[in-house]
């Protein structure tokens, strides 16, 4: 019997995002919740967001207050422990109890390459490939894998989605597969798909490591359709993302069981915070918890980690009221630059030198290709 089912009255669970802009991620990741309940139906479950949606993580644990819980589990609803699942949700939830001494709540891992997530991502594979089983040895020898993360300043997490690409790429017998980034890192979608048409495969499987759709999502799509026009003679087959995928919730639970049961000092994310606040690495900081409704527009998500000395601010007659450290490999001529002028956020254009600007645009035009100085749509009036 799941640990859960035996949770005394006042305890709640709580899934904590990063919020899109897009309205179909902030219900798909509703999605989450509404798992857990139908599972668990006596349990208190709330979702919460660090910005751009409601409810934010005040809101929700306001939420499991108001119902007399006073013990929280609470995990992040993200795939790999990059910045936010580090740094900010923790930081989120001290301010809380700081402002509640009478809340405890404990927080749990990243989903990360747990077993159940494995063979959500690869059922996804299945589905795109139409297979209802597990392919033979032989049967996708002649077929590549790219699958696609989201990509981060943290190189700990981008390594995270390499390995998962060569797990799944032996489970189901690719022959041979790569992994390209979103945003932040290297190589880009669009660049490594360019790369990897060169290895000759006339099959390839595009396979987007997202929890959930967004405006990466249909950028990554875009990508995809671009060169499969370029390349009428290679058949691109696009998985579905992970959503709420039976093993994703699955992996939720078990995260949530693993939260429960770990001991009061252990090496959590929660615990690693608190020993970088107490070295003066990190602060807490505010900012994220301050939900303000924005204004619906068309504008990209960021493609970047937020480096958080700064306080969040999204006006449109100031744009990105704060400074970001830039990238270490920004300049990479297959990562981040190959999106410049792409219509990318305001705040990610702005870590650009101006000559790695230039260059990029002087090489497209030796190349042949258009050159567009787009304003970015998050600057637009």
């Amino acid at each position: 019997m799941s640990l859960l089912n035996s949770l005394p009255n006042n305890s709640g669970i709580i899934i904590c995002g990063h919020g899109s802009r897009a309205k179909t991620a902030q219900e798909e990741f509703s999605l989450l919740a509404k798992g857990l309940r139908s599972r668990f139906p006596q349990l208190e479950v709330e979702y919460g967001f660090l910005e751009y949606s409601s409810p934010n993580i005040h809101m929700s644990l306001d939420r499991l207050i108001a119902k007399g819980i006073t013990n929280i589990y609470a995990v992040p609803g993200m795939l790999f422990s990059a910045t936010h699942a580090q740094n900010d949700i923790p930081s989120v939830l001290i301010t809380y109890m700081q402002k509640n001494p009478a809340l405890k709540i404990k927080y749990g891992q990243e989903l990360g390459l747990h077993e159940e997530m494995i063979i959500a991502f690869q059922h996804r594979i299945m589905e795109a490939i139409d297979l209802v089983e597990m392919p033979k040895p032989g049967d996708l020898y002649d077929t590549m894998l790219v699958v696609v993360g989201r990509g981060t300043s943290v190189a700990q997490a981008n390594a995270e989605a390499s390995k998962l690409t060569r797990i799944v790429a032996e489970n189901m017998g690719f022959g041979w597969c790569e992994t390209v980034y979103s945003g932040v890192t290297f190589p880009s979608v669009g660049r490594g798909l360019e790369m990897a048409l060169k290895l000759g495969f006339k099959k390839i499987v595009v396979a987007p490591y997202f929890l959930f759709s967004g405006k990466l999502i249909g950028r990554i799509n875009a990508y995809i359709d671009k060169v499969a026009a370029d390349h009428p003679d290679v058949t691109f087959r696009v998985t579905d993302y992970l959503r709420d995928q039976p093993h994703v919730i699955n992996t939720f639970v078990e995260r949530i069981e693993e939260t429960i049961s770990q001991p009061s000092v252990n090496n959590g994310l929660m615990e690693k915070f608190k020993s970088r606040l107490a070295a003066g690495e990190v602060t807490v900081h505010h900012h994220h918890a301050e939900f303000q409704p924005e204004v619906e527009s068309d504008s990209e998500p960021h493609l970047h980690d937020h480096y958080h000395s700064y306080r969040h601010s999204h006006q449109k007659d100031e744009g990105h009221g704060h400074t970001h450290a830039p990238y270490r490999h920004i300049a990479h001529p297959h990562g981040p630059r190959t999106m410049i002028d792409e219509n990318v956020c305001c705040c990610f254009m702005s870590q650009f030198p101006q000559a790695v600007v230039d260059e990029e645009r002087a090489l497209r035009l030796a190349a042949g290709k258009s050159v567009v100085d787009k304003i970015p749509q998050c600057k637009v009036n």
